[in-house]
């Protein structure tokens, strides 16, 4: 049985389909966009239409931004030898908000999982062995610490080793089975100060 119109359900629908959004919260957030002024939901439909249509990957790391080069790529103070490796763009940002890592990033958006049949090809390792002809000095792995990324980090190391490019991965610290995006800033920055060559 309904309890709502068909808008109000639909509406509830579509919300819980986005990512963390169980059945309540998709409830309460469509209540609360009804009951905003219509001028604020058409710019919230208005932004999201945007970011959806302009938001790419960076040329040359592969985050995401809406430029043809992102800000950290873009930025002559980074030290472009150093790349460090993450799955995603919100590990990027979780290493950003430490403050203390200088260097530029490569995202893989991904990581090797047999079992969901992603492979190397399916994530941006050619991209990132394409950037490794130039000057790099060394790349640090900073993959989860799950199955997943402990693969892709092994796997990267062998892909690297052979190039006499240093190869680190981020220290312990990391719980196994924690994604870098929910774990606090002192606990990122010691793992990477704490970095071991793989």
């Amino acid at each position: 049985m309904d309890y709502y119109s068909s808008q109000i359900s639909k509406l509830i629908e579509e919300l819980s389909r986005l990512p963390g959004i169980g059945a309540k919260t998709a409830q309460r957030l469509a209540f609360h966009i009804i009951n905003m002024p219509e001028e604020q939901v058409e710019q919230l439909a208005h932004t999201m239409t945007e970011a959806r249509s302009n938001v790419r990957y960076c040329r040359q790391c592969f985050t995401l931004t809406d430029q043809e080069i992102c800000p950290i790529c873009s930025n002559s103070k980074r030290d472009a030898k150093t790349i460090m490796v993450v799955e995603n763009t919100r590990d990027l940002a979780a290493y950003e908000k430490t403050g203390k890592y200088g260097g530029v990033y490569h995202v893989l958006h991904g990581a090797i999982s047999p079992m969901l049949g992603i492979g190397p090809g399916d994530i941006k390792l050619k991209e990132l062995m394409e950037r490794l002809r130039g000057d790099v000095d060394e790349v640090i792995v900073a993959t989860n610490s799950s199955l997943e990324g402990e693969t892709t980090a092994m796997y990267i190391s062998k892909l690297i080793k052979p190039t006499g490019i240093k190869v680190s991965r981020i220290a312990s610290g990391v719980p196994v089975g924690g994604d870098l995006e929910c774990i606090d800033e002192v606990t990122l920055l010691r793992a990477l100060e704490g970095r071991t060559e793989i």
